[in-house]
């Protein structure tokens, strides 16, 4: 019972996390620039949010985006992003995939308690590349804005990012690492083995005393 929940623990925890990551790579509002100090451009109406696909204006009377569709001139940490962030959501679904049918209430035909263990193992590692790709996206694209552009604060989709690839982190240690049953292996001394002529038997070697019963 205890190694389904954590198996469900870590599965839920990872699909919320790859979630999170899909909205942080489908929106825009990664970080909010300014040229000047926050306070100064609220005031001024010059705010600026930037994301993996646009660039937008802010202010009360104008609300204007920019499509960043011109590969060769778009600088290399927003490319490495894009390319993490969707590798990051296209993985998502097998992985996810493999984890559920980890499941012990998930059976498939002529199917070992081992092969259900390498699964789970799988899909846990292929969550933690997922948490790797959203960590280093979401942490290297606000460092390259800050510095090309300057002063800047944290948007929604960033706080997405963050915390889908802190959740696929954890699901995928959880899968990874307590994959294996509770149940405990016996030891050699308590196994017993079943004979047609003298039917269940001990296969722990006789007794000195047996020995010496023996030979009177």
């Amino acid at each position: 019972m205890t190694h389904s929940c954590r198996l469900l623990c870590g599965f839920l925890m990872s699909c919320i996390g790859w979630t999170g990551i899909i909205i942080a790579t489908s929106t825009n509002n990664w970080v909010v620039t300014c040229k000047y100090g926050m306070h100064t451009c609220r005031k001024m109406d010059e705010l600026e949010t930037k994301g993996l696909w646009t660039e937008c204006i802010i202010s009360t009377a104008l609300y204007h985006c920019i499509s960043l569709n011109q590969i060769l001139e778009i600088p290399a940490y927003i490319q490495t992003s894009r390319a993490l962030m969707v590798t990051a959501c296209l993985l998502g679904l097998p992985s996810l995939a493999l984890a559920l049918l980890a499941m012990p209430c998930v059976k498939l035909s002529q199917e070992t308690e081992d092969t259900k263990c390498k699964r789970a193992v799988l899909g846990g590692i292929l969550i933690l590349f997922i948490s790797l790709c959203g960590m280093v996206s979401t942490i290297w694209f606000p460092i390259g804005v800050l510095h090309e552009d300057g002063l800047m604060s944290f948007g929604f989709s960033l706080y997405a990012g963050w915390v889908g690839s802190a959740l696929c982190f954890v699901g995928g240690s959880v899968m990874t690492c307590c994959s294996r049953s509770d149940s405990p292996a016996q030891s050699s001394e308590d196994r017993y083995h079943y004979s047609k002529h003298s039917g269940v038997t001990n296969s722990a070697p006789p007794t000195n005393s047996h020995a010496k019963s023996a030979h009177v």
